[in-house]
């Protein structure tokens, strides 16, 4: 298994985000992650990226590296995840190349780079267009396609990715997750969480439901379209 989390706990101050979650991710899949807004979504991928810290008793790790010893930095220049965040949070006064640029400052394979920059503007035409725009100046939709192909190139193994959907025409989403299908198939893990539950489900392999900070159901993505509570509480019945 590329991840295990185990008995993940997280808290801001008095607030329990997350409360003792257990999941893995295999290598090359894509899983899903769902839940209302205040479920613990975005805490479980932040702590996964190091940004938060865990309760006593978390067991993160990533391709037999504990999660836990590693700052950020070293867990995207050292193991390759990177973090689509929610909101996009490009660097509006920077061109979008200089944004992917700036995402590459830790690696040191210029031939893989090159690669990887190339992919980003052929998954990304518009990019391609405005390589040389201030990003603060793109759509949403745009800016957005800038935030993956940042994690694109910055960290090739496991894509952890925030509310991707969130903001964007359907046309737009569309093509966002075609090229996320392009992404997995390159051989890029994701993770995904998403409160537009009918798109995450049918976009991933398997799923996990959070409801306030606890899991409360998993599985194929198929059988979690056909739960009955699924449907009831997310899917519009």
């Amino acid at each position: 298994m590329l991840l295990r989390v185990d008995n993940l706990s997280v808290a801001y101050g008095a607030i329990r985000a997350v409360q003792g979650i257990s999941f893995g991710v295999e290598r090359g899949e894509i899983v899903c992650i769902i839940g209302a807004n205040g479920a613990g979504k975005s805490s479980t991928l932040r702590a996964i990226s190091r940004l938060v810290p865990v309760g006593t008793g978390t067991r993160l790790w990533f391709d037999g590296h504990d999660l836990t010893r590693y700052p950020p930095h070293r867990v995207v220049r050292e193991l390759g995840i990177s973090h689509v965040p929610e909101g996009r949070r490009v660097f509006g006064n920077l061109t979008v190349m200089e944004n992917l640029l700036l995402a590459t400052f830790g690696r040191r394979d210029k031939a893989a780079v090159a690669r990887d920059l190339a992919m980003v503007f052929d998954l990304f035409p518009r990019l391609a267009e405005r390589r040389q725009q201030k990003a603060g100046t793109l759509s949403g939709g745009e800016q957005q396609m800038l935030a993956v192909g940042r994690a694109l190139v910055s960290g090739r193994r496991l894509m952890l990715l925030d509310e991707p959907s969130m903001g964007l025409a359907p046309l737009l989403m569309q093509e966002l997750f075609k090229a996320l299908e392009a992404i997995n198939r390159e051989g890029t893990t994701i993770l995904l969480v998403e409160q537009n539950a009918h798109l995450a489900l049918h976009f991933a392999r398997r799923g996990y439901v959070l409801e306030t900070g606890r899991l409360v159901l998993e599985g194929p993505t198929a059988a979690l379209l056909a739960n009955p509570q699924v449907k009831e509480a997310y899917l519009g019945g």
